[in-house]
């Protein structure tokens, strides 16, 4: 909610900034503005609108979302569009793109023409590039650093991720390319160092780190500093080294984005809760990595929506990873265990915990249990003669 309201205030400075002086001609990634009035839609570009009327565009969804970019003096609809058609995509392709992300229209095609050169260098073939820009177009056409983009693609290659891998990330974390290379490197070092510093193998470390990033590239964006002082703090906690290497392992990295402070935290809530030496809690957090990565807010709010349903905190303590579900899921699984006549607060809570996967395999067995005969009917008998 931060970054909207941060730019939902730059947009009514810039609304009057642009009464003093005229637009420029390429406006980089703003805030939405909404132009309704006669008065502002006589001074759109009348060119602007016509193009893409003719791409079947709807204008509407542009003035409700991005209408800055139809003040333009200088736009590329044509080109841009022409760009696309040659990648693949129809005239419905091509105008859900715009119209889901119009500033593609400012962008220079000199500009998006070596965008695509970059992301090609990640893809099979135009029709699967095609496919990540309708479905993230935002991502390409965030026009900006295309020789560090280069630099760091080239980077993640030498490094030994997939291109599949590397493409997945342009889309999703789109500002681990803006970083500088050289800053991607260092955090690179950093963590092979911290994993080697905690009993982690040379044979091992290269799998390690690819499935670290694969999972969690928003890693990069953190400060060596940062990783250095969190696995200080486990160390004073206690934790050794196997053990918070098994902490980087099923955090998948996330670890190294607390801050000793929310650890701390974290960890005071659960000792009170469960009643607890710091022994037997270090053995919780080991089952359940989650209490040391989840806010004391958020483990409240979902220990108290386990309590509100009967479970007890024993049986939370026995399987604390059921602390992992949302109250939501919690109860959605209650219910379906409930319709089972399962009582779930008289037992084990093994059928509740688990991914949606595991539970309709439990939830299945179950079933499967409740309607089974007690005995099949036409299966011959033993009888002695």
């Amino acid at each position: 909610m931060l970054w909207k309201l941060l730019l939902r205030s730059q947009s009514c400075r810039l609304c009057s900034f642009r009464k003093m002086r005229s637009p420029p001609k390429y406006r980089p990634f703003l805030a939405c503005f909404t132009y309704t009035t006669d008065r502002q839609s006589s001074k759109e570009n009348i060119r602007t609108v016509e193009k893409l009327y003719k791409c079947s565009v709807d204008i509407r969804k542009i003035r409700r979302l991005k209408g800055w970019v139809l003040l333009e003096d200088e736009t590329y609809v044509e080109e841009i569009a022409n760009i696309l058609q040659e990648l693949g995509a129809d005239e419905t392709a091509v105008a859900s793109i715009l119209e889901r992300c119009p500033e593609a229209i400012v962008c220079s095609p000199t500009a998006v023409n070596t965008q695509r050169k970059l992301w090609q260098l990640v893809c099979k073939n135009e029709e699967e590039l095609i496919k990540l820009i309708e479905q993230f177009p935002e991502s390409f056409f965030t026009i900006k650093d295309q020789e560090n983009q280069k630099l760091n693609v080239q980077f993640f290659q030498e490094l030994g991720l997939k291109n599949v891998v590397i493409s997945r990330l342009l889309t999703a974390a789109p500002n681990v390319f803006h970083n500088p290379v050289e800053k991607n490197k260092q955090m690179v070092r950093i963590l092979q160092e911290s994993y080697l510093d905690v009993g982690g193998s040379e044979a091992n470390m290269k799998v390690w780190l690819l499935k670290l990033l694969s999972q969690n590239p928003f890693i990069l964006l953190n400060s060596p500093t940062a990783i250095k002082e969190t696995l200080e703090f486990l160390q004073e906690q206690g934790f050794t080294s196997f053990e918070i290497l098994q902490l980087l392992s099923k955090l998948k990295g996330f670890l190294f984005q607390l801050c000793p402070r929310s650890i701390q935290n974290s960890i005071s809530f659960s000792k009170n809760a469960f009643k607890c030496t710091d022994h037997d809690l270090k053995q919780l957090v080991l089952k359940c990595p989650a209490l040391l990565y989840y806010s004391v807010p958020v483990l409240e709010e979902r220990m108290q929506g386990l309590l509100r349903e009967g479970i007890s905190i024993a049986q939370i303590r026995e399987t604390p990873m059921v602390l992992e579900l949302t109250p939501q899921i919690v109860q959605y699984r209650i219910r379906k265990l409930n319709s089972l006549g399962y009582r779930i607060k008289d037992g084990h809570l093994a059928n509740l915990n688990g991914s949606k996967k595991e539970f309709e395999a439990n939830f299945g067995k179950i079933q499967a249990k409740k309607v089974r005969p007690l005995f099949n009917p036409v299966a011959p008998l033993n009888v002695e003669e």
